[in-house]
């Protein structure tokens, strides 16, 4: 418990030191469901799908994470390349959009299990409201985020 004049902060984290077969078994029998993305496809329970939950395209995800977002998520996928294209940034410094892209492509990607369509009304106010602030002059200059990639695996024929 941490606190100080203006408040009081409990701290509760049951499973933070937990390997993580301690914590997929306690999902077995827990009262309340988890997120279905841990799984190939939603019900699967065979835990092949994200190691970890999180945003869709998130920078602190694994190569293979990004890699099964991509198959699930492709027209965000696509966003994000439009973003990088329009700016010049990179996803990560390490990876781009578009590198994981083409490796999903052409290399062994997993399999996504499911593709969610983002057809509603949600995707599209996102792509609007992206594709609005990428009229505006960035706030960086994008030669700053520029780095140079690495390559996504060993004895990759895709074009990185």
């Amino acid at each position: 418990m941490q606190a100080n004049s203006a408040r009081v902060t409990d701290e509760w984290l049951p499973v933070k030191d937990w390997p993580t077969d301690a914590v997929k078994e306690s999902h077995t029998s827990a009262p309340v469901p988890y997120c279905w993305t841990y799984h190939s496809l939603p019900g699967a329970g065979d835990w092949l799908g994200s190691s970890r939950c999180s945003c869709s395209l998130c920078v602190f995800a694994s190569r293979r994470d990004l890699l099964l977002t991509i198959g699930r998520r492709p027209r965000l996928a696509e966003l994000y390349t439009e973003v990088e294209q329009t700016r010049g940034d990179s996803f990560r410094p390490d990876w781009r959009i578009t590198d994981l892209l083409r490796h999903a492509a052409h290399c062994e990607a997993p399999d996504p299990g499911i593709v969610c369509p983002d057809d509603g009304p949600d995707f599209t106010a996102l792509q609007t409201q992206v594709r609005q602030a990428l009229q505006r002059e960035p706030r960086k200059k994008p030669e700053l985020a520029r780095r140079a990639g690495r390559a996504l695996c060993d004895g990759c024929t895709a074009p990185h």
